[in-house]
């Protein structure tokens, strides 16, 4: 006899086979389309509502999606893209999405023709071939060179709101990565924008106020600003991560005081304990005391009394950055502090007020390995879009110093690798051959919407493109974004970082090969019951019923 059988009808729901696929790549195309118009330097701005009610207006493909709430898990999936593309190398967030899209589109042909399996073997293969056109086309540069890092930075944030402010936001950059960068052996350098750049955005002043300090700002005044210097040139800093104060109880002290004296020599005791704190810093002659704890205000009176100004309270990664800046190393018990741990190579320390706030500045150092740029401007949403504009242009400069290739922009990256697929496919036999076209046509999307969002005959224009590279020549020949009008990229300086267009392309194809082998959709998500209703209970069927109904219906 058979066991009862456990049907949960209300909460297992189950879609599978072409219907899925089919929905799978709809809802690619509908995130592919959200993003496409904001892809060039003529593209439209997006004005989101974020969760808190804020307002961004942006075009950056990353901080578009990031906002979106979608239902569908593979719509998901694909804004998963443009955040990976964000993190690895920072630019083509919006490229990646469009060319993912376009590769499940152009499977929609022939999903039902052919298996999943042999449609993805012939995207990996197209993959293989695009990464092999690119090295050949790419160009090797001298990272060293200014000129040609600032043309490559302005040429990737030309698209961008910030493009408007001509070298600016790209000097920015360039200066920024240049400070932190550090030497890894081999030639090869490593910057670490996360940790050693630090954006600080102060409302008010305009625009081109804005600058990379040679050391480090921060949002802190001295502890005792009427006793304490807020100027010093070229001081001895401290940098500690203990609090100079009396230490209290874990959960609850308990002290029996017999006589009235044992209460001043408690007091006493306290204060003995900051005093020998006090005197172990001041023996190293330092002018600067700064401690991510807390500092009591006896402590602040040793120090006061000796000249020494003090700051209290700092972020840890505020701390690492002042660090690497001055050259000091971070301390966890004053008792364990050497002459080589005091940090001697900052210039100035001041404090100045800008606006209503104080801000303490670090700089002048001498070779400093970490910065902060000071971004000014009207308003709040301004310094949050060029904040984002600076990042990819960050993330721009840091892939040319790791990778130093160019390869042209404009679209002509793209055409060339679709004119190379295409002429392949004509050796390639079997039924691969024709996902493997689809692949080399989707690679056309790009200049396709480049020639869109500038407003020009999309036709035209794509005929005349594709006439010029259909030989595997000229493959600096693409779109210029601003006229919409044939040229050579070389000449125009529209420009992308290798690593930028790898990226995209791997990550594009691998998503849509990913997203191709999904065949079921099984969701085990409650429905929402109307208020009062009663629970619905799960229904134990018997043997008759197990055998004559199936347990999941399509």
């Amino acid at each position: 006899m058979h066991a009862p059988v456990l049907v949960l009808k209300d909460s297992l729901k189950r879609e599978s086979g072409s219907k899925v696929r089919y929905a799978i790549i709809q809802a690619a195309k509908a995130v592919a389309d959200v993003v496409r118009t904001t892809l060039g330097p003529r593209s439209m701005l997006k004005m989101l509502l974020d969760a808190q009610g804020g307002i961004v207006v942006t075009n950056d493909g990353n901080a578009i999606l990031r906002e979106l709430d979608l239902a569908h898990p593979a719509a998901k999936s694909m804004i998963e893209l443009s955040r990976t593309q964000d993190e690895e190398v920072g630019d083509g967030t919006t490229s990646v999405i469009i060319l993912a899209g376009e590769m499940l589109h152009v499977a929609d042909a022939f999903i039902d023709k052919i298996h999943p399996t042999v449609i993805c073997r012939a995207y990996n293969k197209a993959l293989e071939d695009a990464i092999a056109v690119l090295d050949k086309i790419a160009m090797p540069i001298d990272a060293q060179d200014r000129g040609i890092m600032l043309g490559l930075v302005k040429s990737c944030i030309g698209t961008k709101f910030t493009g408007q402010f001509g070298d600016l936001i790209a000097d920015l950059a360039i200066d920024a990565t240049t400070t932190v960068g550090v030497e890894i052996g081999q030639g090869l350098r490593d910057v670490d924008i996360k940790n050693y750049i630090k954006v600080e955005k102060v409302p008010g002043g305009q625009l081109e106020d804005s600058r990379v300090l040679k050391g480090v700002m921060i949002n802190k005044d001295v502890v005792a600003p009427g006793k304490m210097r807020r100027r010093i040139v070229n001081p001895r800093i401290i940098l500690l991560d203990s609090p100079l104060e009396y230490k209290k109880g874990e959960n609850q002290t308990n002290a029996e005081l017999l006589k009235e004296e044992d209460w001043s020599l408690l007091l006493k005791m306290e204060e003995e304990y900051i005093e020998e704190l006090c005197m172990q810093i001041l023996k190293f002659k330092p002018d600067l005391v700064i401690t991510e704890k807390g500092l009591s205000d006896l402590a602040t009176h040793y120090l006061s009394k000796h000249g020494v100004s003090a700051i209290r309270r700092l972020r840890k990664t505020d701390n690492n950055r002042i660090a690497k800046a001055c050259g000091a190393v971070i301390v966890n018990r004053p008792d364990e502090l050497q002459e080589s741990d005091v940090g001697t190579g900052a210039g100035l320390f001041e404090v100045k007020k800008i606006g209503d706030e104080y801000f303490a500045y670090i700089v002048d150092c001498k070779e400093p390995k970490a910065c902060t740029v000071l971004l000014r401007g009207a308003s709040k949403d301004l310094l949050n879009e060029v904040e984002r504009n600076l990042q990819d242009a960050m993330s721009v400069a840091r892939n040319i110093i790791k990778n130093p290739k160019l390869v042209p922009g404009g679209g002509a990256t793209e055409l060339t690798v679709s004119a190379a697929l295409k002429q392949k496919s004509s050796s390639i036999e079997g039924i691969e051959k024709w996902p493997y076209e689809a692949a080399a046509l989707a690679f056309e999307a790009i200049p396709r919407t480049l020639a869109q969002n500038c407003g020009v005959n999309v036709i035209r224009t794509m005929t005349a493109l594709q006439g010029k590279h259909a030989n595997g020549e000229n493959a600096w020949i693409g779109i210029d974004g601003n006229a919409g009008s044939i040229t050579d990229m070389k000449e125009r300086k529209i420009w992308d970082a290798y690593n930028v267009k790898a990226q995209a392309f791997k990550t594009a194809i691998e998503a849509a090969c990913m997203l191709l082998r999904i065949d079921d959709i099984v969701s085990g998500i409650k429905k929402k019951q109307a208020p009062g209703a009663a629970p619905s209970k799960p229904k134990v069927e018997t043997e008759a019923d197990a055998d004559s109904e199936q347990i999941l219906p399509d």
